[in-house]
């Protein structure tokens, strides 16, 4: 989709979808122009940055044909970043994703590029169809704009780790199976997803707060610092999560080996019990006398009561004797 959004001298808000409309409106330098290329072949999109825009054929191709981490790059009458949104697949096994989008911003103009829907840019497209005073400031403060919107979508998704971290704790030390493991493994996955994304953009928000950009007014570098802010907190965070992470995966592991150990004992305390039992009743099963000439005495009422008891109170004894050794 083509769209093209701009506010002329006067203060009209005006909303088009054709080439020659962006092109009339680019050469009027007291007009401020956006516009939005959401899921159009490239072969479309490339004669129209060429053309119109007048963008270099190696910045168009990282827009179009590329896939890069955040970066800025200063072409002199413009500038070309590449930035990151970040969006949920699946939320019960935290799938995590990034979307590219690629913008330049020159003295009265925002392009953006993207391949996929992207809720921040629609989000701040209607809010300046409804509002245009936020078209009075100019492109560094649009892009300032864009900035905000794109970040202040990380914080729900940061949030959501957060409260799957809880979740998987509570269930380790409720009845942990295996999927608890698989789980905190794709959250795992999905935070340190995040940290490689929120480097390198803390990166470019800091070079669009210091660095001195032909298209930047320098007053409009506070907003940018604003944004790099935000940005180093959510990257602290993150840190945090990844330990907090690690700390649910040693928990994890430490309840799997004392839920194995508290079998294990249970098992070796039944076996315990039972061995005077298995010695009596082998003892007394050997065939070692012959069929003619039996031990009367033996199969006499009194034997049978005493060996009985026998069995009783030996296995009493036996787990009297581990109670005060306190091996349970």
């Amino acid at each position: 989709m083509f769209r093209a959004l701009w506010m002329t001298s006067e203060g009209k808000i005006h909303t088009s979808q054709s080439v020659m409309d962006v092109a009339f409106a680019l050469q009027d330098p007291t007009c401020l122009l956006w516009v939005d290329f959401e899921s159009t072949p490239a072969e479309e999109d490339e004669p129209i940055l060429r053309k119109t825009f007048n963008f270099h054929p190696l910045a168009i191709d990282d827009a179009l044909q590329e896939t890069h981490v955040p970066k800025v790059d200063d072409w002199g009458q413009y500038l070309y970043i590449v930035l990151h949104a970040i969006v949920i697949n699946n939320h019960e096994e935290v799938d995590l994703d990034t979307l590219e989008l690629d913008v330049f911003m020159g003295k009265n103009y925002i392009v953006t590029h993207h391949d996929d829907p992207i809720e921040a840019v629609t989000r701040l497209w209607d809010t300046l169809q409804r509002d245009e005073r936020h078209l009075k400031h100019g492109p560094d403060h649009l892009l300032y704009r864009l900035t905000d919107e794109l970040i202040s979508s990380y914080m729900p998704v940061v949030e959501m780790l957060d409260d799957q971290i809880d979740q998987a704790e509570i269930e380790i030390f409720d009845r942990p199976v295996p999927g608890t493991l698989e789980h905190i493994f794709s959250l795992k996955r999905s935070i340190l997803h995040m940290r490689r994304i929120i480097g390198p953009q803390r990166e470019v928000l800091s070079k669009l707060a210091r660095d001195e950009y032909a298209v930047i007014d320098p007053q409009e570098r506070v907003y940018f610092r604003d944004v790099y802010d935000h940005l180093v907190r959510l990257y602290d965070i993150t840190e945090s999560i990844r330990d907090l992470i690690s700390g649910t995966l040693d928990t994890y592991l430490s309840v799997i080996n004392n839920r194995m150990n508290e079998v294990m004992k249970t098992l070796t305390i039944i076996t315990t019990l039972f061995m005077p039992l298995s010695f009596v009743a082998g003892f007394f099963g050997m065939n070692f006398f012959l069929p003619e000439q039996p031990i009367t005495s033996w199969m006499s009422r009194p034997v049978f009561w005493l060996v009985l008891a026998l069995m009783i109170i030996l296995p009493l004894l036996m787990f009297r004797w581990i109670r005060q050794r306190g091996w349970m």
